[in-house]
């Protein structure tokens, strides 16, 4: 399977709502939002291992989301994916809707194909005045 293969198949998986399916593509010690921001806003914390991945996953608990979008999956050399998605939520918390279009998630791979690393780009100055209901 391609790196590509396994991209589509986690966000297929996250569509269906299988954390475990897309647990089990990541590498035990995954780097999950690489060089993450210093923000408090949950989702944009940097986090280790599958569990880390997994505390990721329920930190998304406290968005509804009404749009998830992938428009392109592209591979960038052996070892890296880049993945285009339009989203829009709601943060339940303070009733906030938030839209990032073109938002940018790359994903490293090992040899084996399984995932070490994780960021997404998103304009984290707007998410944490949405956050914090600021704007």
């Amino acid at each position: 399977m391609s790196n590509v293969e396994t991209v589509q198949e986690m966000y297929a998986a996250f569509g269906r709502g299988d954390v475990p399916a897309i647990l089990a593509k990541l590498d035990e010690n995954v780097q999950w939002e690489i060089n993450g921001s210093s923000s408090d806003v949950p989702w944009l914390q940097h986090r280790q291992g599958r569990d880390g991945a997994l505390a990721f996953f329920q930190s998304l608990g406290a968005l509804e989301f009404h749009k998830f979008e992938v428009t392109a999956v592209v591979p960038i050399g052996d070892d890296r994916v880049l993945s285009l998605c339009n989203i829009e939520t709601t943060i339940t918390a303070n009733g906030r809707r938030n839209s990032e279009e073109d938002e940018v998630h790359i994903w490293w791979f090992n040899a084996d194909g399984q995932v070490t690393g994780f960021r997404h780009r998103v304009d984290t100055h707007h998410q944490w005045k949405e956050f914090h209901a600021t704007a």
